[in-house]
């Protein structure tokens, strides 16, 4: 999900800074969902982990994700808004498919019949 140029002439931290608000504007974070470790992502990416504990502190002071001690960092919504609220359930339902052992495209399927769009054919495959 993030990538970095080591040689690139902007920093590492930017960079990351940079990726991580793209994927919380065009929703491909959101609300609920869980981050890497700062291990992790520093080992995925050969960064240092300063670097990765510096930009979850950032974006943590902007508001942007909640540090939860042992329970890792997972990105916060604009609290009580309607896209937060809706953003927590889809990760509830992903979460609870996933224990049901429902695939993804089933489980999508759906939300689809549910939302109504695909009352005509709703069979699920």
């Amino acid at each position: 999900m993030f990538t970095v140029e080591h040689g690139s002439a902007v920093t590492l931290y930017d960079q990351l800074v940079g990726q991580f608000r793209a994927r919380l504007d065009d929703g491909a974070l959101i609300a609920g969902s869980k981050l890497p470790t700062v291990r992790q992502l520093a080992a995925d990416l050969n960064v240092a982990p300063y670097t990765v504990a510096r930009v979850y502190r950032a974006l943590e002071a902007d508001g942007f994700v909640e540090t939860l001690g042992r329970n890792g960092t997972v990105v916060k919504g604009r609290a009580g808004t309607a896209n937060e609220l809706l953003q927590l359930a889809a990760n509830e339902y992903a979460k609870r498919s996933h224990d049901l052992g429902i695939d993804a495209a089933t489980a999508a399927n759906y939300v689809r019949i549910a939302l109504g769009h695909d009352r005509e054919n709703p069979s699920v495959t």
